[in-house]
């Protein structure tokens, strides 16, 4: 392993310059990791002597992230440690050694990989993780606002991926947001990490339960209604609601439901519905065909929502005139695929728009048969109503309600006329 004598992440030995800091690279075994003046963890081996501190990654509310050198692999890895406080909660220790089975008992390329469950020296506890190099697509959104199609269609693709095993294990992740989407670069386009298990529900016969009765967990602003509500009917469609409140963020540059609080959020998630997309994301010329796919993606019953999330990448990239599955754009070059999204878009807009035409055509039509229907048929108790213009059931040649039927009848067809017109 290297490491750069600036910033101090560490490489593999065939690297040769910091990509960060543009310095050479030294082997660790010449040099010495720093010290923090306000972590005493930087710089120190944790974990019976295995694992060597070199820098802070980042901090969360849980825990915070450490890059470290396993001396006995001879590999770099991230170490997720508890704050001193969490530690000393036992169901949040609880919920991060369950991380750490669910993770382990899901090996996937685009899952994390979760290595080891230990405790620390300094009484709390650490989990043990692969290194990613890359960015959260919450980084990625705060500085870009919204993301290419082809880079949307390729990421949302293997999040299909990398879910379908848990949710086919009745495992639903339940905190699904772009600050645990990771991405890591390559020369074709992102590769997909899912990241923090931790608030995952386990449907499987016999799993623990650590949520109580009507307790949310999750992010507001990504939150199913039935999430929100606490139900204990929860299944892996609610992870398919957070899916699409991400697309919706990647396409717009806004969330779906917004509100000053988080209580707040959760009312206007159970109780309004979201702007379709191509309205909301005018702006960034979000095509009208992404309109139907997300409104069944944001379905407020679990039963009428789509039902997977590999559906909800399909009609993504269905959206975007691709053929195939999201199988098949999974590992498309992103070239590629914004080549094929190029050609095909504007066919597929024409025939959005032509079959809205068409419905608008076919409503205007209802409307004028409609009104035709009315106008033909006999009102409810006309015989009694104009019982003296009949003689014996014949008409009299002159009955009293034909002038003003007629008038009524033509301003009927005036306003019928301007209605089409107008359209």
């Amino acid at each position: 392993m290297k490491t750069c004598s600036a910033c101090f992440r560490l490489f593999s030995h065939d690297s040769g310059f910091c990509p960060v800091d543009g310095q050479r690279l030294i082997p660790v075994n010449e040099a010495s990791p720093p010290r923090h003046p306000d972590d005493r963890r930087v710089g120190a081996t944790l974990c019976g002597g295995r694992y060597q501190i070199w820098r802070i990654v980042a901090d969360g509310g849980m825990g915070r992230v450490y890059q470290a050198l396993d001396l006995r692999a001879g590999r770099s890895v991230a170490l997720k440690i508890l704050h001193p406080e969490v530690a000393l909660d036992e169901v949040s220790v609880e919920r991060f050694h369950r991380e750490f089975e669910v993770s382990a008992s899901l090996p996937h390329e685009h899952i994390v990989e979760v290595l080891a469950f230990e405790k620390t020296e300094d009484h709390s506890f650490a989990l043990v993780m692969e290194y990613l190099e890359g960015e959260e697509l919450r980084t990625l959104l705060k500085r870009d606002k919204v993301l290419r199609p082809e880079r949307l269609v390729r990421m949302l693709s293997q999040l299909a991926l990398g879910l379908v095993e848990a949710h086919e294990r009745k495992v639903v992740h339940r905190d699904l947001k772009p600050d645990n989407i990771f991405l890591v670069g390559t020369r074709d386009g992102d590769k997909v990490k899912i990241l923090d298990f931790g608030s995952v529900r386990d449907n499987s016969e016999g799993a623990k339960k650590l949520t109580v009765v009507g307790t949310t967990i999750g992010s507001p602003f990504y939150m199913s209604p039935e999430q929100a509500q606490g139900l204990l009917a929860l299944d892996h469609r609610a992870d398919v609601w957070s899916v699409a409140a991400i697309v919706f963020e990647c396409v717009t540059g806004r969330v779906p439901f917004h509100a000053s609080t988080g209580p707040m959020i959760l009312v206007t998630i159970m109780g309004s519905n979201p702007l379709p997309p191509s309205e909301a994301g005018k702006a960034y010329g979000v095509p009208a065909s992404l309109d139907p796919v997300m409104e069944k993606a944001f379905m407020k019953s679990p039963e009428a929502r789509l039902s997977s999330v590999g559906l909800l990448a399909d009609g993504v990239g269905h959206a975007y005139g691709l053929t195939g599955s999201h199988r098949d754009w999974a590992y498309m070059p992103q070239e590629e695929l914004a080549a094929r999204i190029r050609t095909a878009l504007p066919a597929v807009l024409a025939r959005h728009q032509k079959a809205a035409e068409g419905a608008s055509v076919a409503h205007a039509g209802a409307d004028s048969r409609a009104v035709a229907a009315a106008l033909a048929a006999p009102s409810a108790g006309a015989a009694d109503a104009f019982a003296e213009d009949m003689v014996m059931g014949v008409p009299q040649r002159l009955p009293r309600w034909v002038v003003p039927a007629v008038a009524g009848a033509a301003v009927l067809l005036c306003a019928l006329v301007a209605l089409l017109i107008s359209r």
